[in-house]
């Protein structure tokens, strides 16, 4: 029998911020704003021969009862500021920004991102996200007009779009210039109609190095599922368990045949925390009061009051989880997902599991709003990592430290190398663009800068 080849590890480093791992409280945890921190944590990545840097944004500081919710960063410098900047400052890690397809149009997309490709030399990535909620579009001239059922729908349109504006330089029409640079002898109008937009331009930016910046999505609906087999390079989703990350790899996978894509041509990157100890229980005590830190009193309070919908501040957080119902079509955080559309199945199944297990508020909140995570000595972490990628639970992880900016530095250091030693991880990059480093092809595949002919 020929042995199964042995699958690369992909691996991705995200900075945190908007979301519930951070540890604000620790002193090792610094700036989000200071450059610096960026600069740590992306040359740290690329240290450690990661694939690419990938940057989280929110277009709107949540509010819980009316207030700033407490976990939210304030005075984020703009994602692209950030990763052109970036581009400076490192040599082979890509750089991935989440940036909103509702609420911005592709002619600019289409610029900023290859812009950011020959700033980086081929190393820009487009995290895709959605958004329909009203409280959100407030920023907006369009303030939330955009059904939900549709968010999905501008979203193709507009990937087709700036795929469209990517792809307007024929090969033909360019010269090339080493020493003076890339000039138009002549770019040809893009038309491009859809129910979105009418768009009528000569677009500005030759192709850069991959053609295509990296298209990465997130979603779990079937309908998200079925946007990301369609357009997705690269899909940033929660599963967990190694069950559940193989039903969620063999769906999206079986899902690309039908649009004439093969199962290399998508890669599966389920977010991940990670913690080390020299010993599996001094891991998992430091996991735990981690844990701890990240789902305070007052965080725990938070998060049931999603479901609830309604004011719980005066119940402990150390006690039984309330016997009252949740409110029904009540919003109590404004600018977030709420936990489900029937808020009543979720609190009588946390209820059942509070009970099976005698979990307190906080207790409970610990462990449902956890992400996949590694926790134990660094060769056990690295082979945690390395099963679910031979297991086609997924193709890899991107990783989300608890502490800014040092938080990845532990990981590089000493799990690292346990994955090269598997002989699961590179041991140099062997190519220049994002693309290469993923094992994505070149989307024109006759089509080159190096083949243009000088006139």
């Amino acid at each position: 029998m020929t042995e199964k080849p042995r699958k690369p590890v992909h691996l991705a480093a995200h900075f945190p911020g908007v979301n519930n791992t951070t540890v604000w409280s620790d002193p090792a945890s610094k700036s989000q704003v200071d450059f610096a921190s960026f600069v740590h944590l992306a040359k740290t990545a690329e240290r450690g021969l990661f694939d690419f840097f990938f940057l989280a944004e929110g277009l709107r500081l949540r509010e819980h009862r009316g207030r700033i919710h407490d976990l939210d960063v304030v005075g984020r410098p703009d994602t692209f500021t950030v990763l052109n900047a970036l581009a400076a400052v490192t040599d082979k890690l890509g750089l991935a920004g989440t940036i909103n397809s509702t609420y911005n149009e592709p002619y600019e997309l289409a610029k900023q991102f290859a812009s950011l490709d020959h700033l980086s030399g081929g190393r820009a990535a487009w995290n895709v996200v959605t958004s329909s909620d009203a409280f959100t579009g407030e920023n907006f001239r369009r303030g939330g007009y955009l059904e939900h059922s549709q968010r999905y729908r501008r979203a193709a349109e507009v990937i087709e779009a700036t795929r469209a504006l990517w792809d307007s330089w024929p090969t033909d029409s360019l010269v090339v210039d080493r020493a003076a640079g890339v000039f138009a002898r002549e770019i040809p109008e893009t038309r491009y109609r859809n129910t979105q937009f009418d768009i009528s331009a000569r677009f500005t930016v030759p192709p850069g190095p991959q053609g295509h910046p990296v298209l990465l999505q997130a979603g779990d609906s079937d309908d998200g599922r079925e946007f990301g087999a369609a357009t997705a390079d690269a899909i940033f989703t929660g599963h967990g368990s190694l069950e559940a990350g193989q039903h969620f790899y063999a769906d999206i996978k079986g899902r690309l045949a039908k649009y004439g894509r093969t199962p290399e041509e998508l890669k599966i990157l389920p977010a991940a925390t990670f913690v080390l100890g020299d010993t599996a229980t001094e891991a998992e005590e430091c996991a735990r009061q981690i844990r701890l830190q990240q789902v305070g009193p007052q965080t725990a309070i938070a998060f049931l009051e999603q479901v609830w919908g309604r004011d719980l501040s005066d119940y402990d957080p150390d006690g039984p989880l309330p016997d009252i119902e949740p409110a029904t079509d009540v919003n109590i955080t404004r600018g977030r997902v709420r936990h489900a559309k029937d808020p009543r199945a979720v609190a009588d199944e946390w209820r059942a599991r509070a009970e099976a297990g005698k979990l307190s508020i906080r207790e409970l909140i610990i462990e449902v709003t956890a992400r996949q995570q590694f926790v134990g000595t660094p060769a056990s972490v690295a082979e945690q990592i390395d099963t679910y990628v031979q297991a086609d639970a997924a193709d890899g992880f991107i990783l989300v430290p608890h502490l800014t900016p040092g938080g990845l530095d532990e990981f590089v250091d000493r799990v690292v190398p346990e994955l090269q030693e598997r002989g699961s991880f590179r041991t140099e990059y062997t190519g220049a663009t994002l693309r290469e480093h993923l094992g994505l092809r070149h989307p024109h595949r006759n089509r080159t800068l190096e083949g243009a002919r000088a006139s």
